[in-house]
């Protein structure tokens, strides 16, 4: 799936009950799914959809909703029910639920369009109102949530160990892809699962920083997604390493993270991370002696 633009997707998200929300039309339309299909997959996980992920929207609000934007009077008329409409978090479940690579990858993109509105928010003095919300919603993911973000604003140390549970889809991908922001020379990632997303991530490191990848079997459709990455983005060089069974980051040669989860599959299910600096050189040593 090919990266969708920035402002395309900003234009979609939409500020109801003081939330950030994109509505299912839109959602379907990105995932590539009819909005039929989308909202159907929900109802069969209705369990993972408390009303802090998805709501329907009453009439008042769907006019409002339709006086935002010119595209949404045109888009979203007709319809024989009031739209559902997904928060942030309720997007992030989404990769999980329709289960494809392309909802995968552009969920990644969406989460990307949420933080960009967050520190929009955070300009306009809206970004507590809307943690307060989240607070009183969801106090199970609460402290991974405010961890993370504050150290995204705030330019914090990372934490040294953790755990992510099953649907801190974005949590998971904010810290990973606040490790790769962080690099100034260098990153090495060792994973055996890699596609299209995990390339996505290490878009988000300067251009200056080399990249390279250590995966077990490097696959024709993995050869090409890479050319075709390296054709547009700094080039990231794929290596192949079959002794390794664990996922691990490497950051300037200084800082290894051994990561639960390949990266591709962040916040699907329980993983932990920790920071094992001290071993930083022997998996360095052992690379060399053991790449091809």
């Amino acid at each position: 799936m090919e990266l969708i633009g920035k402002e395309y997707i900003e234009n979609k998200i939409y500020t109801i009950r003081n939330l950030q929300v994109m509505i299912d039309k839109d959602l379907a339309e990105l995932y590539q799914v009819e909005t039929k299909v989308l909202n159907q997959a929900v109802k069969r996980n209705s369990n993972r959809f408390p009303d802090a992920f998805r709501f329907q929207l009453k009439e008042d609000e769907f006019n409002n909703l339709k006086s935002q934007s010119v595209t949404s009077s045109s888009s979203h008329g007709g319809r024989r029910y009031l739209p559902y409409v997904f928060t942030e978090q309720g997007v992030a479940m989404l990769s999980a639920v329709l289960k494809s690579e392309t909802a995968v990858t552009a969920s990644i993109q969406i989460m990307d369009a949420f933080v960009r509105m967050r520190h929009h928010i955070n300009q306009n003095s809206l970004l507590q109102e809307r943690l307060f919300v989240l607070e009183s919603k969801q106090s199970i993911n609460e402290k991974n949530f405010e961890t993370i973000f504050k150290a995204l604003d705030k330019a914090q140390p990372e934490p040294k160990h953790g755990i992510f549970f099953e649907g801190q889809i974005f949590d998971a991908y904010a810290f990973v892809a606040e490790l790769i922001k962080s690099a100034k020379k260098s990153i090495i990632l060792i994973d055996n699962y890699i596609d299209e997303s995990v390339l996505t991530l290490l878009t988000k490191r300067s251009s200056r920083v080399k990249a390279s990848i250590y995966t077990a079997k490097i696959s024709k459709s993995l050869q090409l997604d890479i050319e075709k990455h390296n054709q547009q983005y700094p080039t990231v060089e794929v290596k192949s390493l079959k002794t390794s069974h664990d996922r691990f980051l490497i950051i300037d040669d200084t800082e290894l993270y051994h990561i639960g989860a390949s990266l591709k599959d962040l916040g699907k299910k329980w993983f932990a991370f920790s920071q094992m600096n001290s071993l930083c050189q022997t998996v360095l040593n052992q690379l060399n002696t053991s790449a091809s």
